[in-house]
């Protein structure tokens, strides 16, 4: 196995009864996650950026489920190979926490306020490792410290609704790494927070993720996170990648038309330009989807075969895949 993560074919149904075919939230997703790698996800709000690194935790409770044909490869500490969607519950759980670790998105619900920080920090390590109560305090104590918390051992013992969103989020961070997984996967960590915090937040994962050797999934909307912090990204739309490449290429040489928009609405902020740029329309909901690209209705380039035929994602120029039909490179195969 070359990549530490191989997702094929991923898709994600919502059933909606035993007589109407399952609505595909997620379909034809396919993304390799390199050792030590920033990988990141961005697209709007209900695009299937969250929804698709849950099922990698396995998260996923019913009416979704993964659907039938996908398939997730992880390579597993000790060298093995393990098919995600095919584990048991108990299964999951020895690598939920321990190989694979995620930060949510909002720190103040995703912590239980009964609780203090300590005893959080502490029951993932009590599941996964055989330390004993004053190694636990000792380890939570370290790992406070390495996400640069001052005052860690007053922290320790306070609860949730004593800390601020910026204090919050280091917590969810020193929760994710304290055994150190392969794979984190961070939804929107910095969304809640200030300017001034996000960067610190930024700064902090980049400077962890080098200390622990471990590869990040980075799921945001914020272009500008996605330039800081990651090196390839995939761009997601109405449930598809509908372009993948580096960072670079994706800044300065975007193919589809909607990566084109997302850029222009954050560049148009400093420009000449005083309107800031919106995409027009809106996103198509789930099970409304056209027989061609899902993106024709808003498009300004759309064509009369844009709307009857799906385009397949394409390999357009090396490293670098698009979903469009404006490429000529599409009639020589797909990616």
């Amino acid at each position: 196995m070359k990549h530490l993560l191989e997702m094929r074919n991923l898709s994600i149904d919502l059933f909606r009864g035993k007589k109407l075919p399952p609505v595909k939230l997620v379909e034809g997703v396919d993304i390799d996650i390199d050792k030590k790698q920033n990988f990141g996800v961005v697209g709007e709000s209900g695009c299937g950026k969250s929804i698709t690194c849950s099922t990698l935790m396995g998260l996923l409770s019913f009416p979704l489920s993964v659907g039938e044909g996908s398939s997730l490869r992880f390579l597993r500490e000790d060298g093995t190979e393990s098919e995600l969607t095919s584990l048991s519950r108990a299964e999951m759980r020895k690598i939920r926490g321990k190989e694979i670790s995620m930060i949510f998105q909002e720190p103040m619900t995703a912590l239980d306020p009964m609780y203090t920080i300590e005893d959080q920090i502490n029951e993932t390590l009590r599941f996964h490792t055989d330390m004993t109560r004053a190694q636990m305090h000792e380890a939570a104590l370290e790992m406070l410290r390495k996400v640069k918390i001052p005052r860690a051992a007053e922290i320790l013992k306070d609860y949730p609704h004593h800390l601020s969103g910026g204090m919050l989020q280091r917590v969810m961070i020193a929760i994710a790494l304290i055994n150190n997984p392969r794979l984190l996967i961070a939804d929107e960590p910095t969304t809640a927070l200030d300017v001034t915090i996000q960067a610190q937040i930024l700064d902090l994962m980049n400077d962890l993720r080098e200390s622990y050797d471990t590869s990040v999934i980075m799921i945001t909307h914020d272009l500008g996170v996605i330039a800081e912090t990651c090196e390839e990204v995939a761009v997601f739309y109405a449930g598809q990648v509908i372009e993948q490449a580096s960072v670079d290429a994706i800044f300065h040489e975007a193919a589809h038309p909607y990566t084109a928009g997302l850029l222009r609405s954050v560049t148009s902020l400093g420009g000449a330009q005083k309107t800031l740029y919106a995409i027009r329309g809106t996103v198509p909901t789930a099970g409304n989807f056209s027989a061609g690209c899902r993106f024709a209705e808003r498009c300004e380039y759309c064509q009369e075969r844009c709307r009857k035929e799906a385009p397949p994602l394409a390999v357009i120029a090396p490293g670098h895949t698009c979903r469009c039909w404006l490429h000529p490179a599409q009639k020589e195969g797909t990616a």
